[in-house]
């Protein structure tokens, strides 16, 4: 469960003036009814036009306006003329924080909040028609359960109107849940990573899917407070369960992590643009080994992808490289889950050096294997199975009591298996997942006393393709 809303704001104040007009009123009251809330600021009339240039959304870290984002989806929606309408949707509180940001902006001709405390709010001719004629709707902070009790009324589909027409959504802390595909909705309580990791099936572990899915984004979760809250570990959790599940359409969820104080607005065609401290996507594209209740989750090679501000992560054609690799096993995450080394090259085949390696055929054998123990650690290696019959060998030097790791994301033009083979070619552990572009892992350690060399070996199964593998190589 997200925060609350903030407890200090202004109280409301009925301003008159030549440039604004502020109206305060109460709206399908009854005695056995709690009270809706409606505070329109900026003009009274709203603006008529026959069609807007968006859609456009921002989805926020934390539950405040950020000027920058907002910014860009006034002047996405207006196509550059004229002025737009904003409505805010809240569940709690009695400020408008919000509205009082939005009408400060240029190319804003009102904005109007409404509070609304019961589900059947969600059917209120007055809240629907307000949403309706707006052409932006932002959902604030507070609680995602209490939104997710919308689903179903009048106000899901007065929304969806709004991008229809080109218009945008938008929300921060909460708000930026109820905006995925499928939505954390808290009902249950509010889980930590520490919590999800060890049962991604606790009872604080609650989902509702069906409410929105906005062009571009569909098989997404998302989250908040991000870094701040340590929450990586949570959203891996979410990604899990969508997968597992059956909630997402193609077996793959992709997770949506913002944190405090930044924002990404997404454009029409589905570039989403960092503003503020980082953001992470993270891609779960295969079953998870262990996904059940009471069991700690235990899941390989989510594909995460860290943006800082001014970067760019394309949901319209979604990218398949710029990640880093990070396993849970048992509930423990492999390392720290907020950095690592990424694919960065998505070339055939990238350069070499720095702390990538590309494979330099032909090394089909031991014998011609391609030599990395010089390189530096963490080593991303790359190469692609050319043929049906082709073999890729990386020879590493391993001294006593360390581990080899290796983590291999596969592309989906082919199935490839891993092996890692002791210096006489005995096979040591491997990785043998099905299917075209599933990814795959192994460990081993050195007990013996001294160093030898032990090779890592791609192998293809099934199919073929000039598409890059990236392997992650780490040596502790």
């Amino acid at each position: 469960m997200s925060p609350s809303r903030n407890p200090i704001r202004k109280r409301l104040a009925v301003l008159v003036t030549a440039a604004t007009l502020l109206t305060v009123a109460p709206i399908g009251v009854t005695a056995a009814q709690a009270q809706v809330t409606r505070v329109r600021q900026g003009s009274a009339t709203d603006v008529s036009r026959a069609s807007w240039s968006g859609p456009a959304y921002t989805m926020n870290g934390s539950g405040g306006i950020i000027t920058a984002t907002m910014n860009q989806a006034i002047a996405a929606i207006r196509g550059g003329t004229g002025s737009i309408d904003v409505a805010v949707v809240a569940g709690s509180g009695s400020g408008t924080p919000e509205c009082d940001v939005i009408t400060g902006l240029s190319g804003v001709n009102s904005c109007t909040t409404l509070t609304l405390t019961a589900a059947s709010d969600g059917n209120n001719s007055q809240v629907n028609t307000d949403i309706r004629n707006a052409e932006f709707v932002y959902f604030a902070g507070g609680d995602q359960c209490r939104y997710v009790a919308w689903k179903g009324t009048a106000l899901e589909a007065s929304v969806e109107s709004v991008v229809a027409k080109g218009g945008g959504v938008g929300g921060g802390s909460a708000g930026h849940h109820v905006n995925s595909d499928i939505v954390y909705d808290a009902c249950g309580g509010s889980a930590t990573s520490a919590i999800a990791l060890a049962d991604p099936y606790d009872t604080s572990m609650t989902f509702t899917t069906g409410m929105f899915r906005w062009p571009n984004y569909a098989d997404t979760v998302n989250d908040s407070h991000f870094v701040t809250r340590d929450r990586m570990g949570r959203l891996m959790a979410f990604v899990a369960r969508s997968i597992s599940d059956g909630r997402t359409s193609g077996g793959r969820a992709w997770g949506v992590g913002v944190e405090e104080g930044a924002s990404l607005f997404i454009d029409r065609s589905g570039l989403a643009t960092l503003s503020g401290p980082s953001a992470y996507v993270v891609l779960g594209d295969h079953q998870p080994e262990v996904a059940a209740a009471g069991r700690p989750l235990t899941y390989s090679n989510f594909k995460i992808w860290r943006l800082t501000s001014g970067q760019s992560y394309n949901f319209a054609n979604r990218p398949t490289c710029g990640y880093y690799l990070k396993s849970v096993t048992n509930g423990v995450p492999g390392g720290s889950l907020y950095s690592g080394t990424p694919v960065t090259d998505c070339s055939t085949p990238p350069p070499s050096g720095g702390s990538s390696y590309a494979e330099v055929e032909a090394n089909d054998s031991r014998a011609t294997a391609n030599d990395v123990t010089g390189r530096s650690y963490p080593l991303t290696v790359t190469g692609d199975m050319k043929s049906t019959t082709d073999r890729d060998y990386f020879a590493v030097s391993l001294a006593s009591g360390q581990t080899l790791s290796v983590n291999c994301a596969v592309p989906t033009a082919y199935d490839a298996d891993l092996y890692l083979l002791s210096s006489t070619g005995s096979t040591l552990t491997r990785s043998v997942n099905d299917g075209a572009g599933t990814d795959e892992s192994a460990s081993t350690t050195r007990t013996a006393s001294g160093s030898a060399t032990y090779y890592v070996e791609l192998e293809a199964y099934s199919g073929s393709g000039g598409a890059d593998y990236g392997c992650t190589v780490t040596k502790s």
